[in-house]
């Protein structure tokens, strides 16, 4: 769930729940864990409560849904432990993912996965020539820049290739705000930048990087677009 996302005034990268004590390390290395994106100043809620149990699990009927017409390979990015790379293998597509989480690669790595510990933002190998790209999870907001995300995604697509998008629930929904992570145990990251986007914020986004939304749905209480070029 963590890729390169900005830098701070030392030059150094702040990401998805890196930093501070690790509350989003630390939730990896249990079986069930809710942590909590806040904003960075308030400490307020910014999202729901994120179940990252789920991460860790076996991908759900709604996850191996996503993948049914899906093109290898299959790259996720904040691809975190790695469970829709293991559905992807488990469907006969190759699949990789990347992530900036030493955590989130030490355990999916060891499962057998490859994952690219490094940003989506670095070289990642077969530039141009994957089949999908991934963002779900909340992961269109890696960076505080949807915009700049899904252009860097269209670099990575194959002519044919398409990026599925896990989008907010609310249609209209377009803030970038700076983050925390925060767990029950009173853990806290540094502060990153993040962003939460609706399907209309994203067709405008699509649109300026050279990408269409060929469609979207909802399923399961998540919303989903599939994104092609235009």
């Amino acid at each position: 769930m963590t890729l390169l996302s900005g830098r701070s005034d030392l030059d150094a990268p702040r990401t998805f729940g890196s930093g501070g004590t690790e509350p989003y390390a630390a939730a990896l290395q249990t079986e069930s864990t809710v942590l909590y994106l806040t904003h960075g100043t308030t400490h307020q809620p910014a999202a729901a409560p994120m179940d990252t149990g789920r991460w860790s699990a076996d991908a759900d009927a709604t996850d191996l849904e996503l993948l049914a017409d899906a093109l290898g390979p299959v790259l996720d990015i904040g691809c975190g432990p790695g469970r829709m790379i293991r559905a992807a293998m488990d469907l006969g597509l190759s699949a990789a993912g990347v992530d900036v989480s030493p955590a989130a690669v030490r355990i999916a790595t060891a499962a057998g996965l490859t994952v690219f510990n490094q940003s989506v933002f670095e070289t990642v190998p077969l530039e141009g020539g994957w089949g999908t790209a991934l963002l779900l999870d909340g992961n269109i907001g890696i960076g505080g820049d949807p915009g700049a995300l899904l252009e860097r995604c269209a670099q990575l697509l194959s002519a044919d290739g398409a990026v599925i998008v896990e989008v907010s629930q609310d249609a209209e929904k377009d803030h970038a705000y700076e983050g925390t992570i925060e767990d029950a145990q009173g853990r806290r990251s540094d502060v990153f930048p993040w962003a939460e986007i609706g399907i209309v914020a994203l067709r405008e986004r699509a649109e300026l990087c050279g990408l269409r939304v060929a469609q979207d749905w909802s399923r399961d209480g998540r919303w989903f677009a599939r994104l092609v070029r235009r």
